[in-house]
């Protein structure tokens, strides 16, 4: 007896500036689809411009999911993006659409493609705040000693991910297997993009979003109790802009800053990605190729 098929889904990874979004509702107007955001930040609530969350006029009418769900000032995490991106697939799946993945934080991706079901282990605020005095690799080291397989997945600069994993072996005396069997089949489509080429996106991108007026929508969440630190704890761009605003940086060293800094985020992005070989990639402008690809998958 034939098993019955898995709900098909299509995941689009890639870099920053790579154009994943636009790629995202082309296939989607083309398929009837509809997208489900996997960005850490454009999950918040008035984190438009500097988090780079496409606009209602860049949607052209295609329904897009988990854009603007949290308090920025409340922690959001892996496990709640994986309910509410399950259920909403499921509701995609109910009205006879596809679902398509989109977005750059890579675990949120993975969460869902490879079913990864976290622990359901409660905040250490003590522990928390004796780890946050230690550096990301320091705390790699930590979790290398205790379980380095782990380590090596979640990787030497990510520090909230580091913190949480030993804040799981802390209660339960180890990091229990994350992946299950998946319960999606998934066809993965990443962007690449050359190196001299993403580093001008890239540029280009920042300067139209503070033309576009990111510097004034950081100023306007701290005036609406966004603390500094909290600012500083989203990362990149309302890091920068913090330290903008509190006169650390001027305007142009904040540029120079964050052009280094995004790009250095892109090259980790390219990295974890490139770690999953169902991954099939294509340059942006190769849409006949990716049209092929996803008909063939639907088929």
């Amino acid at each position: 007896m034939k098993k019955p098929s898995k709900p098909k889904i299509i995941a689009i990874v890639g870099q920053t500036s790579s154009g994943k979004s636009g790629l995202a509702v082309k296939l989607a107007k083309k398929i009837d689809g509809e997208v489900i955001s996997a960005d850490s930040r454009q999950v918040y609530k008035g984190l438009n411009i500097g988090s780079g969350k496409i606009t209602k006029k860049e949607m052209l009418g295609v329904p897009h999911h988990l854009l603007d769900i949290a308090n920025p000032k409340e922690r959001f995490t892996v496990s709640m993006f994986k309910e509410l991106a399950d259920k909403a697939i499921g509701e995609i799946l109910a009205r006879g659409k596809v679902p398509i993945i989109c977005g750059g934080t890579g675990f949120y991706v993975e969460a869902v493609v490879k079913n990864v079901l976290l622990p359901d282990v409660p905040v250490n605020k003590k522990l928390r705040k004796e780890l946050s005095k230690k550096t990301a690799g320091q705390l790699f080291e930590i979790l290398k000693k205790i379980d380095p397989k782990r380590a090596l997945e979640i990787g030497k600069q990510n520090g909230i991910r580091l913190i949480r994993a030993l804040e799981i072996v802390k209660a339960l005396g180890q990091v229990p297997p994350l992946s299950h069997k998946p319960i999606y089949e998934t066809l993965s489509i990443g962007i690449e993009t050359e190196k001299d080429l993403l580093k001008e996106k890239i540029h280009a991108r920042l300067l139209a979003r503070i033309k576009d007026g990111m510097i004034a929508e950081a100023k306007k969440l701290h005036e609406k109790g966004l603390s500094w630190k909290r600012m500083e704890e989203l990362g990149l761009e309302y890091r920068a802009l913090a330290r903008h605003l509190r006169e650390e940086l001027t305007k142009e060293e904040m540029i120079e800053e964050l052009n280094r800094e995004i790009y250095q985020y892109a090259r980790r992005q390219a990295q974890w990605f490139r770690r999953d070989k169902n991954i099939q990639w294509f340059e942006i402008s190769e849409i006949e190729k990716i049209n092929s690809t996803v008909k063939k998958f639907l088929a």
